[in-house]
């Protein structure tokens, strides 16, 4: 055996070694059991792979992004191999890892059930028990399709084979462009106990698999397409430790606990009535009141940052869309046209354009640049049935949407301002915890995109050098942009760590262009002006979803629908706390006073379970001496508070904006 030379990068270093032909990735790193693969030359190999003179080798930690990929990714071979020794007629669709997990989609006769979960686990421990190898076999094209010509759909994949990544989710961990490979899962007796198309890279052995669980079944569609036929998918999840998985497992309980939906029944906030349509809610009275506090707030924000209220309808010809660029790169999500008086009318799914023809009903000069128009816009989006979720993704919705026009030297300088706005925003409802996302164009498709490589050069070099400044984490998101050009968009953690995509900042050179948009330069020439599109909540539906589920329904004082919940000890007191009431609203304080026959003590319950912030309960005692029993949604309770101090402390913590 001859030597070869190979380098093996670290964070800390870069080592040059030297070993003989022959050996396996897995050498380098046998000391080290987080070790679950390699990255050779950029590309992930398994830790199987024989090294070559000159690689260039990092190891891969199971803890690490990609390693846990792996791991789910292979979490999800063991169940797919369990499931066909349950159900021998499932045939096998697509088994991809996905964030927290992974899923497999089967054909099989009958929709799984509760019961079936259970045995399919207990047939992936004996697998993971068995300690079976991940053995990588490259095959043809041809002679896949004989092996597996029992398994339709890989039959199919293998005929996209180089597309496939675009033709089905998931599809890119099965076939790419390249080779095409089959993994065996080998047994102690050398046998092959079960097979699967897959690119890979898999662990070692099944028995790297330290802690899964199967969490549900579900309906899909063959390469998510609802013409094709409806498959069961299995969704579960895997992690490096039993401690990992039983913290997922807590966040999962505590995010059903959040689910916006559920509590938007429960405080009675919002609904989505079949008769109306899928994806478009009402508020109700409580709901509209945390609506109003936060259009009240936007839109007395925009005023004191500069901008100028306007106003444009929910509909327009379908021209103004064709002008923007919007129909020809955007109509998928776009609704259907409206054939009215010989023209065709659209929904409108953007204020951008509306706002373009505000700016360009008369002439405009320097001086008034930077110009920022601002409104609550209504628009609708044809979104998929299947991802429509509760307030969080919608049809109809309304951006507290803003457009500056400037000068190309003010861009820099208006994105920073827009930019520092938004965090306001986000800090002042109580999201401090953010990083921020560059979208850029896909070099590879620039098909998709509209704009000279200088346009988008010069435009994403002002977002990125302004992202830069905040000193806020920067992840780049190539292929993410508008067709338009790039963005910054804010993501945001809430009380339980996970990360909602938040406002946006987009550089806008195209739509200036598309419809002439000009203004008078300090030397009398006509001049472009750039384009900034910015919304600070995104959404107001969206938004408000995201802060159900951050404060639990537990809302600050300042957006709670009602911020002080009256009790009487007894019906003799109802005129006193009535009175009370009367103050408290002078003041601005939104305040019910709890008029029924139940029981104080049931009263009280009522309150926390509708979260209210504050309780003033009055007995005989406290209306001898002009107080009141001051309870906190905790549980709390400061009793014998003057009135004139109950009053004071609610209408201090409403106008902090502070958390009880």
């Amino acid at each position: 055996m001859s030597e070869i030379k190979v380098v093996v990068t670290s964070a800390e270093a870069r080592q040059e070694t030297t070993v003989t032909t022959g050996t396996k990735a897995w050498e380098l790193f046998r000391d080290d059991a987080d070790v679950v693969a390699a990255r050779v030359g950029g590309a992930l190999k398994d830790l199987s792979y024989e090294l070559a003179d000159g690689d260039d080798v990092e190891a891969v930690a199971i803890d690490s992004p990609d390693g846990l990929d792996i791991l789910r990714h292979s979490t999800a071979h063991v169940l797919a191999q369990a499931v066909q020794q349950l159900f021998p007629e499932a045939k096998l669709g697509i088994g991809p890892p996905i964030t927290d997990g992974f899923y497999y989609d089967f054909d099989v006769p009958t929709p799984f059930v509760p019961e079936d979960l259970v045995k399919l686990e207990t047939a992936m421990r004996k697998i993971i028990k068995e300690n079976q190898r991940f053995e990588r076999r490259v095959t043809t094209d041809a002679d896949a399709l004989v092996e597996l010509a029992e398994e339709p759909y890989k039959v199919e994949l293998i005929g996209l084979k180089g597309s496939a990544a675009d033709a089905a989710e998931g599809a890119s961990a099965e076939v790419g462009a390249g080779e095409l490979t089959i993994y065996d899962n080998v047994n102690r007796k050398g046998e092959v106990a079960w097979k699967d198309l897959c690119r890979g890279p898999h662990l070692p052995t099944t028995k790297r698999i330290p802690a899964f669980k199967l969490m549900r079944s579900a309906a899909a569609y063959w390469r998510g397409d609802e013409k094709n036929k409806q498959l069961q998918r299995v969704y579960g999840t895997a992690w490096p430790t039993k401690e990992a998985l039983d913290e997922h497992l807590h966040r999962i309980e505590e995010a059903e606990r959040r689910d916006h939906r559920k509590l938007g029944r429960e405080l009675d906030l919002f609904s989505f009535p079949d008769e109306i349509g899928s994806g478009l809610p009402v508020f109700h009275p409580k709901g509209g009141v945390i609506k109003r506090e936060m259009e009240d707030y936007v839109r007395r924000r925009h005023i004191e940052e500069g901008f100028s209220y306007v106003g444009t309808p929910h509909i327009t010809k379908d021209g103004l869309f064709h002008t923007s660029g919007h129909l020809p790169y955007y109509a998928d999500t776009m609704f259907p046209p409206m054939e009215f008086e010989g023209a065709n009318y659209q929904l409108k799914a953007m204020n951008c354009p509306m706002h373009n023809l505000i700016f360009s009903s008369r002439g405009r000069s320097y001086r008034e640049l930077p110009l920022r128009l601002f409104e609550f816009g209504s628009v609708y989006r044809y979104e998929k049935s299947g991802v429509i979720h509760g307030l969080t993704r919608v049809r109809g919705f309304a951006q507290d949407d803003s457009h500056s026009y400037c000068t190309p030297e003010q861009a820099p300088a208006e994105v920073k301002h827009l930019l520092n706005f938004m965090l306001s925003v986000l800090r002042d409802f109580g999201l401090d915890d953010f990083y921020l996302e560059l979208s850029t164009r896909d070099d590879a498709k620039k098909d998709k995109f509209v704009g000279s490589d200088d346009d988008w050069a010069v435009a994403t070099k002002v977002l990125e050098d302004v992202a830069a400044d905040t000193g806020l984490e920067l992840v780049p998101d190539p292929g993410g942009a508008a067709f338009y050009g790039p963005k910054i968009s804010v993501q945001a953690k809430d009380a339980i760590g996970r990360t909602w995509q938040m406002g946006t900042v987009q550089y806008d050179f195209n739509q200036p262009a598309r419809f002439g948009l000009e203004y008078t330069s300090s030397d009398g020439t006509k001049q472009q002006p750039v384009m900034i599109h910015s919304a600070k909540f995104g959404s107001i539906e969206r938004f408000l979803g995201v802060l159900v589920e951050h404060y639990a329904g537990a809302f600050p004082p300042w957006l709670a629908p009602v911020q002080v919940q009256a009790i009487p000890v007894a019906d003799a007191f109802s005129d006193y706390l009535h009175d009370v009431a009367r103050q408290l609203r002078t003041r601005g304080i939104r305040i019910e006073v709890d008029d029924s026959d139940d029981r104080m003590q049931k009263k009280i319950r009522n309150a926390q379970l509708q979260k209210v912030p504050f309780m003033l309960i009055a007995g005989g005692e406290d209306v001898e001496a002009g107080a009141v029993s001051f309870r906190y949604r905790d549980g709390r309770q400061d009793n014998g508070v003057p009135i004139a101090e109950a009053i004071e402390r609610v209408v201090a913590a409403v106008e902090a904006r502070e958390q009880v």
